[in-house]
């Protein structure tokens, strides 16, 4: 599986989610392409409401679009700290690098 974003050849700009237009100058004609797989913690909240609690962060993408996502295996996050794309039941969740 991959995480596919979209790319403006017209400004160099990388988007997520997807969109008919590029949010930076309008371009239509966008590229999907594959993301590296990597980012970054922006910020985080863990969810205590569940049996188990879990992580839910935004992290930015080493593109450089947010997603919003899962954090796995990380039992005290951190802003900045260094995530990899990996896949959980089909969804796509970050753990440590």
């Amino acid at each position: 599986m991959t995480l596919l974003i979209q790319h403006c050849p017209a400004c160099r700009r990388y988007q997520y989610h997807p969109r008919p237009l590029c949010a930076g100058c309008g371009n239509p004609d966008l590229w999907s392409v594959e993301a590296a797989g990597t980012g970054t913690v922006d910020s985080f909240t863990t969810v205590h409401r569940a049996d188990v609690p879990y992580t839910v962060a935004r992290v930015r993408l080493t593109e450089g679009p947010i997603v919003l996502t899962h954090l796995i295996g990380i039992p005290e996050p951190r802003c900045d700290q260094p995530v990899r794309l990996t896949w959980h039941e089909g969804l796509a969740v970050f753990t440590s690098e």
